[in-house]
């Protein structure tokens, strides 16, 4: 039996994690958060596609192919959550779970972060808890998929 794909989309800035303000996004590399999602998926019976991408249509792009091959969709849309209302409206072209995460807690963070168009489309955000965020994320997109199953 295919597991169910799990899209993990990154945004602008992501591969410079580790190197990138560590005293605010931290030590882990983005490399770390793909092995840690690999690790997750395998334990909860779930594939993962892990991309990370600096330009904006990239990313819109890889959500539209979402609608043909993905069984959820976690994203982290970093700068363009913030700014972005073409990623919203391609997320909202989604049927499957979306669960939006971000490393640091962008509620306690300047004013023009702490509003997030992508949060709209999205059944939840996990936000301020680093690379752990991508683990519940996963969790929270398994048991969203073994409801709908039900």
């Amino acid at each position: 039996m295919t597991r169910p794909l799990i899209a993990v989309l990154n945004g602008p800035n992501l591969n410079l994690l580790g190197t990138r303000e560590p005293a605010l996004y931290g030590a882990a590399t983005l490399g770390d958060v793909e092995a840690l999602c690999a690790e997750i998926a395998e334990a909860l019976d779930l594939a993962i596609d892990f991309r990370q991408t600096n330009s904006e249509g990239e990313l819109i792009s890889w959500v539209q192919e979402c609608r043909e091959r993905a069984a959820g969709v976690i994203i982290n849309p970093a700068g363009y959550g913030h700014t972005s209302i073409a990623l919203m409206d391609a997320l909202l072209t989604l049927e499957c779970p979306i669960i939006e995460v971000h490393l640091t807690n962008i509620h306690r963070r300047e004013p023009f972060r702490r509003h997030s168009f992508t949060s709209e489309a999205v059944q939840g955000m996990i936000c301020g808890l680093g690379a752990r965020g991508y683990a519940l994320a996963l969790q929270a997109i398994a048991e969203l998929l073994q409801e709908e199953a039900a």
